[in-house]
């Protein structure tokens, strides 16, 4: 695989620019200044503990145990029952949710101690209660991804489309029916309770959304318009929607707020947007389908999966420069990494494995089996454990706290 950085700033459908490069140049400040340790160790990889994040959500406490690259996986407990896991992900404070798309249409809940499934939560909504009354009525969605606030208490999940009154042309993966397909929605759900609080629109077809460090914004990828829409989380509304590339899919945010990097997947293209601005820029063409993004708990470091090159490759988080690339099994799609920055848990989706990294080495340092077509990791912090969505129907629960030596690599 040949990745080739490019720098090339795009600017399109009139999207405003002119504060960019000053945003780029003041994060470089931020992260030089802020983030010394992280950055002076960059043919080393990320210093451990020098941020406290699960999963490289800032605020997450960091669990007690040995570093991240000196335990083994043991395999727990497989769940099942009627599910269809897209993605899973684990909240801060003992939560994890399985998105569970059309062919269930429900967001499952499950306790992060005992395992026990704790909600299940169909995926249907009254428009007409959030602000729609064109479209009163029951309308169904089919939840993709799914990202915490830092409190935990909510839970904002893309929804691929929506089906009820007033919906569009079907839309499918191929974008075939492209502008007849209907706008689509993001639902918070409030974990409390276990209901849908709030309806958000955004663009075609939203797959993977991410967070701000602060909480105030999320970014959500619309697969069909080639777009990413910033959302404005204290107001519940769309404020922007920044154009890309083809199948835009991963996404994080940098620790300024402001900053995020976007894959664009069927473009083979890695974007940096600026949230406030609206403008976008192409940094690279990363080889076939750059799928998903995981952000360094310390903010240095940017891992990206390339699935159709079944490579990861790992750059510098603030001017996108790649520092390493690596191997992965057949098809590497989503990415978890450990609140101590020191190691990667990447699903391999043809294979059947999850690979377990050492970001110091970015060297595979253990791999076990899972159940069918791998698609979704997360690591829970509270108890050390990964969890992996199989997209056949089941979910894989490993401990993450054996020594080396006491289980096959």
């Amino acid at each position: 695989m040949t990745v080739q950085p490019k720098h090339r700033r795009r600017t399109r459908r009139g999207r405003p620019h002119e504060q960019f490069t000053i945003a780029i140049a003041i994060l470089s400040l931020v992260m030089a200044g802020g983030m010394v340790a992280g950055v002076a160790t960059s043919a080393l990889g990320p210093s451990p503990g020098s941020a406290a994040g699960a999963a490289g959500e800032p605020g997450a406490a960091l669990p007690p145990g040995d570093p991240s690259n000196t335990t083994r996986l043991v395999h727990r407990e497989r769940i099942t029952g009627d599910i269809t896991p897209k993605s899973v992900v684990a909240s801060p404070t003992g939560t994890v949710i399985a998105n569970n798309m059309m062919y269930s249409h429900t967001s499952t809940l499950y306790d992060a101690e005992t395992l026990e499934l704790t909600r299940t939560v169909v995926d249907e909504v009254d428009l007409a209660e959030f602000g729609m009354p064109e479209r009163a009525g029951v309308t169904q969605g089919a939840p993709v991804e799914a990202v915490f606030t830092p409190d935990g208490a909510y839970a904002y999940v893309s929804q691929y489309r929506l089906r009820g009154p007033g919906e569009g042309a079907t839309a499918t993966d191929d974008c075939a029916n492209g502008d007849a397909i209907g706008l689509s929605a993001v639902f918070r759900l409030d974990v409390a309770s276990g209901q849908w609080d709030q309806v958000i629109e955004v663009g075609r077809v939203p797959k993977f959304l991410s967070l701000s460090a602060d909480g105030s914004r999320a970014l959500v990828s619309n697969w069909c318009d080639e777009t990413v829409s910033v959302l404005d989380l204290d107001a519940g509304e769309e404020i922007r929607e920044v154009p890309v590339d083809a199948a835009p899919r991963g996404s994080v945010i940098l620790p300024d707020n402001r900053t995020a990097y976007v894959t664009a997947m069927y473009a083979d293209e890695l974007y940096r947007v600026d949230l406030e601005t609206g403008e976008s820029e192409l940094v690279m063409d990363t080889g076939d389908k750059p799928r998903h993004l995981v952000l360094s708990p310390d903010a240095s470091r940017l891992y990206m999966t390339v699935s159709g090159s079944d490579r990861l490759v790992e750059l510098d988080a603030a001017t996108g420069e790649v520092l390493r690339t690596a191997e992965t099994g057949r098809e590497p799609r989503t990415m978890a990494i450990s609140p101590d920055g020191l190691a990667l848990y990447v699903v391999n989706y043809y294979a059947n494995t999850v690979s377990k990294i050492d970001t110091a080495t970015l060297e595979e340092i253990q791999t076990v089996e899972v159940g069918k077509n791998p698609i979704g990791i997360t690591y829970e912090p509270t108890q050390r454990r990964v969890w992996v969505a199989n997209y056949a129907g089941s979910l894989d629960v490993f401990d993450d706290t054996a020594a080396v030596g006491t289980v096959e690599p």
